[in-house]
């Protein structure tokens, strides 16, 4: 490691302090240091190329801002976990000192994860393209009306849905929204595409697991407000008739891990925080 990038939480102040307390210990140990702020994009991207390792200093956003940047230079992600869940991180306040330690080492391994490449189609044209960690997410804005979303699996047609919205995931994304409407979780390493309906009203609703490489094609029918809305962050108004079509994108997410491989099933359990008599039956150890 020659040079790491910190990029802290500019709304937790204890973000930057703690970034400006690693970057003297790595410095310390002849690494060079940037940092800048999670939410500061254009900067991320001028200086993210040049960079062996990105860390961040927030929750699982601060983890997706990073990350649809950082996929595209193939730089690796370490997540220090500031906020609530911390699904994606891998260190917590308390023990990052330890976890530098074993990252100046070599005691990591990566972990590559599929994304989601989105488009925005109207009127034939294509309007906007966004790339996601988590979800793309098509349904109805603030307005308590379903909306219609005609759904195409790879051109043929599968099914309109009558809800309040519709959820296209990776597994990465399996334990974020999907998994609040009740969807399944998929193990981090499927490149499988996950379509989950929102309070599907007369129409299809059940989750469907698509193959690899599958493209979602959704027209969408309303006569109000609809919104398209990217890993939870980026929100752009729909109209009727706009297409989104989302498949996999060209870049993986890259995340340097320091646990055992076995660490998703054990985290889950934790993170989902399951009565300890329950999380003895699925893991006795």
């Amino acid at each position: 490691m020659k040079q790491i990038g910190l990029l802290h939480h500019p709304k937790l102040p204890e973000s930057l302090a703690l970034a400006q307390e690693m970057a003297h210990y790595l410095e310390e140990r002849s690494v060079a240091c940037w940092l800048c702020s999670a939410w500061d994009q254009e900067e991320i991207a001028r200086c993210v190329s040049g960079l062996d390792l990105l860390i961040t200093l927030g929750g699982d956003g601060t983890i997706l801002r990073a990350a649809r940047i950082a996929a595209q230079h193939s730089v690796p992600i370490l997540g220090l976990n500031l906020g609530r869940v911390g699904f994606l991180a891998e260190m917590e306040v308390g023990d990052w000192r330890e976890k530098l330690q074993q990252v100046l080492a070599g005691g990591t391994w990566l972990e590559e994860r599929v994304m989601l490449q989105a488009e925005l189609r109207r009127d034939g044209n294509a309007l906007e393209g966004f790339e996601a960690l988590n979800d793309v997410v098509i349904g109805r804005t603030s307005l308590a009306r379903v909306v219609r979303l005609a759904t195409y699996i790879d051109g043929s047609y599968l099914t309109t849905y009558v809800a309040d919205g519709l959820i296209v995931s990776t597994a990465t994304g399996s334990t974020a929204y999907a998994l609040a409407v009740g969807g399944p979780i998929l193990p981090p390493e499927l490149r499988n595409i996950l379509v989950v309906p929102i309070a599907s009203y007369l129409s299809l609703d059940r989750a469907i697991v698509l193959s690899e490489g599958a493209k979602v094609e959704v027209e969408v029918s309303t006569d109000h407000r609809a919104i398209l809305t990217v890993d939870g962050q980026i929100h752009t108004e729909l109209k009727d008739a706009d297409r989104v079509v989302v498949g996999a994108s060209p870049h993986n997410c890259r995340f340097l891990r320091l646990q055992d491989r076995g660490y998703f099933y054990r985290n889950l359990m934790k993170r989902l925080r399951l009565p300890s008599s329950q999380a003895e039956r699925v893991d006795p150890k």
